[in-house]
């Protein structure tokens, strides 16, 4: 709430008791003056009289403030003028004519960039439109070195961090422009990791197998001169590979281990910018210590982000937008409707031309709930060519006799979320959204409505990524199925409740149909999905945003035909290792699915778990 501005408006002075005590011989400064700092010559006498004037003289003199009212300019400046005659306590101020007050032209965007201290207001805390209050802030920092390099248009030498050829196998590849250099303890650790089975080892023997076709058929002198990146036809990659050939020696702060290996890393970055003075040299590293060691010793230091999909995760697609009041005044001049009967259902369909069909995107949900007391507008863009689109109005499953398995919508987005599910023509459906909004409850309902009811699919396939959120537990003995049962609590009790709709079946026939269901769900392992193909299933991928782009890819190329394939996930509960929300897998799928005519995203946004759980996300 921004501080009023005595000269101009008047009638919004604060009250005695709102302004802050002065004390000792220190008046507190005007709240006007302490938006930015001004020179004494500009102001006038006037000026300084203002100074000697405590906030708390100046309330008490004045009659107290109207109750607030929307104020024009020419109430304002009508005001204004009437203000000394106000003030009859205060000759010094009244005595001066509102003009000979100069004030600098800066102080009006100054309280943007003013350091200076400001009274205390307490804010008004307005309800935010999403739950996630507490979204991480992720902000990509590049080293001043790097924007130095930016702005003279110099080419860069980039240092390798292990971690980075670990975490992405073609990292070498996503410079553009610039030079990669590894050290050679990068490549000892390589060759640390490159045994197992596990996802590090597989991408460390893959950047041996791509270092070994580098370097095939390259002398010795080439190789100090640098391999060009694009020799195995990455045409984006313009630079050149450099290998530490010399023993690099330079000087650390005494007490560094010299046996480290990141302490030998950064002895050579450190070394490369006093062989290279006029180069911008920059370690690159996924390992936040190394970086923070870096910059302690004053080494340019950043993280690895070029597999980062989006900068900032609140421009992700939401695959929801609201359109503008006026868009049927708009977008209905020549616009046909008619209705087609599909899947047993009659379906509005509308075809509108206008300028805010451009922005849209197929399978994207569009809505429109006016305030004048018509009724809402809820569709789903099916068609684009140019400016025109082709909507079509979405069934409405929030409605008792449109239930999917005893479960109905709450809320706008589970309404889209249930059209998405329940389409037999869309093939990959994504829900994000925090603990709570409903995903597993609406994926598994709707897709036992398929299999069991519409017989669409043959079974329900779950899997999700095993990992912990505390200390391991060890190993679980039994099967596979077994093994998985304690990762996949949240369908049991989703199952539950699913199973408690139908009163009129009694205890023996909700055991029979427990059964029954248990008998088409299928609990899959991530770790045997390589190589299967799923034929005619409701493929369940729980936890996605623990998964790598590279694993999302597995499972999703697993689908043959007839199936279909749900995400679920939360991308601020990640805890997966050197994943963020910019660079998860779940994030890469929406990104990069959206706008295709057989898949659909929707984000939740509301949590209807409890009164208690909705309350704990919001203020824990």
């Amino acid at each position: 709430m921004p501080l009023p501005k005595l000269p101009t408006k008047p009638a919004t002075l604060l009250l005695a008791k709102d302004y802050p005590k002065a004390s000792g011989a220190n008046p507190v400064p005007f709240p006007e003056h302490d938006t930015a700092p001004q020179k004494k010559s500009t102001r006038g006498r006037t000026a300084e009289v203002l100074d000697t004037v405590t906030p708390t003289v100046l309330a008490e003199a004045l009659p107290p403030a109207p109750p607030a009212k929307k104020t024009t300019r020419k109430s304002a400046a009508k005001t204004a003028a009437e203000a000394p005659a106000a003030v009859p306590a205060v000759p010094a101020v009244a005595a001066v004519p509102p003009a000979t007050v100069e004030y600098p032209a800066a102080a009006e965007a100054a309280p943007a960039t003013a350091k200076a201290p400001r009274a205390k207001v307490t804010p008004i805390k307005a309800e935010a439109p999403h739950p996630a209050k507490h979204k991480p802030v992720e902000v990509t920092i590049k080293s001043s070195t790097s924007r130095h390099a930016d702005q003279i248009g110099g080419t860069k030498l980039f240092v390798l961090d292990t971690n980075v050829l670990m975490h992405d196998p073609t990292s070498l590849f996503r410079f553009e422009e610039h030079d990669v250099y590894l050290p050679m303890m990068t490549l000892e650790e390589l060759d640390n990791h490159k045994k197992g089975m596990s996802e590090v080892a597989r991408n460390a023997r893959q950047v041996s197998r791509t270092l070994d076709a580098l370097v095939a058929n390259t002398d010795d002198d080439a190789i100090e001169q640098g391999i060009p990146l694009s020799k195995l036809g990455n045409k984006d990659a313009k630079g050149r590979l450099f290998f530490q050939t010399k023993l690099q020696i330079a000087d650390l702060p005494e007490g560094l281990p010299q046996g480290k290996a990141d302490n030998q890393i950064l002895a050579v970055v450190r070394s490369l910018e006093g062989d290279q003075p006029g180069r911008a040299v920059v370690l690159v590293s996924k390992d936040i210590n190394m970086r923070i060691k870096a910059r302690a010793l004053g080494l340019p230091a950043e993280d690895y982000f070029n597999d980062h999909v989006l900068e900032d995760t609140d421009l992700l697609y939401s695959g929801i937008v609201q359109l503008p009041d006026d868009f049927w005044n708009k977008h209905g001049k020549d616009m046909e409707s008619w209705q087609e009967n599909k899947n047993g259902y009659s379906t509005t369909y509308y075809r509108v031309t206008g300028p805010f069909v451009p922005s849209l995107l197929v399978n994207q949900f569009v809505y429109l709930e006016p305030n004048n007391g018509e009724a809402s507008f809820y569709g789903q863009v099916k068609q684009l060519n140019g400016k025109t689109a082709v909507i079509r109005v979405l069934r409405d499953y929030s409605h008792n006799k449109n239930n999917v398995w005893g479960v109905t919508a709450r809320n706008r987005e589970q309404n889209f979320a249930l059209n998405l599910l329940m389409d037999p023509e869309c093939d990959f459906v994504t829900l994000l959204g925090q603990a709570g909004t409903g995903k597993t409850l609406l994926a598994l309902a709707s897709g036992l409505a398929q299999v069991l009811e519409t017989k669409l699919y043959n079974e329900i396939i779950v899997t999700r990524v095993t990992v912990p959120v505390g200390e391991d537990i060890g190993f679980l003995p039994g099967t596979e199925e077994e093994k998985m049962g304690p990762w996949m609590g949240a369908f049991d009790d989703n199952l539950e409740v699913l199973n408690k709709s139908d009163n009129d079946a009694g205890e023996w026939g909700r055991a029979a149909t427990q059964d029954l269901i248990r008998s088409r769900i299928k609990i899959k392992s991530l770790n045997f999905m390589r190589g299967r193909t799923f034929v005619n299933k409701f493929l369940i991928i729980d936890e996605a945003q623990n998964l790598t782009p590279k694993q999302i890819k597995t499972l999703v190329t697993r689908a043959g035909p007839g199936t279909k394939i749900l995400c679920l996930g939360n991308i601020a509960q990640i805890d997966t290792p050197y994943l963020t929300e910019g660079s998860s897998g779940l994030t890469y799928v929406v990104d990069r699915f959206k706008g295709w005519a057989h898949s659909g995203h929707v984000t939740l946004a509301r949590g209807e778990r409890s009164r208690l759980a909705d309350h704990a996300s919001d203020v824990l």
